[in-house]
């Protein structure tokens, strides 16, 4: 076992590609972080096998912020640029939403999770910095949409490609390190500011193979915390 690093944020966006919520702890469960990605909205007339309503079909996503209200069951609040909130299943957002997007939609509540591969995502900062300095934008891991960012204590970047196939101990939690994570536009726009720069995207893909950070698979549940140690096994 091989020490390397600690988990300074955790993060969860509990509707796809809008802002999201640190958290100073939480569980982990099998299917991730609990109300992360519970809710969707999807391009009606979309015919691919990547249906979503992102960022890169409407960037002002990014100012709308949300957060998971306790309950039984529990909630999740939206709240708009402008200060407005609403339940994110409510019918007045979705026409908001149709309408300043100028796109048809149909929403998704899915209490595993929409993900695009795997429940859980992790990224170094020495990968943050390095993506950064060699687009000349700040060295901001939000823009990644990670689930959990860890300080390895290191400058070297592109550490996390050497996790893939092993096992990440966290706290309570073993994760499963199952592939490198391969981006798209996505990481091109500043968060929360939604402000694109493709220099990020073609930094990643001449410095890893258009990827930063990994994908994981929980199959020990259990809570985490900032601050925790991150154990490669």
């Amino acid at each position: 076992m091989e020490r390397i690093g600690v988990v300074t944020s955790i993060h969860r966006y509990p509707v796809k590609s809008m802002g999201g919520e640190r958290l100073p702890e939480s569980m982990l469960t099998l299917q991730g972080l609990p109300g992360d990605r519970n809710f969707a909205f999807v391009l009606a007339d979309s015919k691919i096998s990547f249906p979503w309503f992102t960022a890169r079909d409407y960037p002002e996503l990014l100012r709308y912020t949300t957060r998971l209200v306790p309950g039984s069951p529990p909630t999740i609040e939206v709240e708009t640029p402008g200060g407005e909130r609403f339940a994110a299943n409510d019918p007045v957002l979705l026409a908001a939403l149709e309408a300043a997007s100028g796109k048809r939609l149909t929403r998704l509540h899915d209490y595993r999770g929409s993900y695009d591969v795997a429940p859980v995502t992790l990224i170094s900062h020495a990968t943050v910095g390095a993506l950064a300095a060699a687009a000349g934008v700040a060295p901001e891991a939000g823009r990644f949409r990670m689930s959990l960012t860890i300080d390895t204590g290191s400058d070297e970047p592109f550490t996390e490609n050497v996790w893939v196939g092993r096992v990440v101990r966290i706290g309570e939690a073993r994760i499963a390190v199952t592939e490198p994570d391969r981006r798209c536009a996505m990481i091109t726009l500043e968060h929360p500011g939604g402000e694109a720069s493709s220099a990020v995207l073609k930094a990643a893909a001449e410095l890893n193979n258009a990827c930063a950070g990994v994908y994981g698979a929980v199959f020990v549940a259990g809570m985490i915390h900032e601050g925790d140690e991150v154990i490669l096994e």
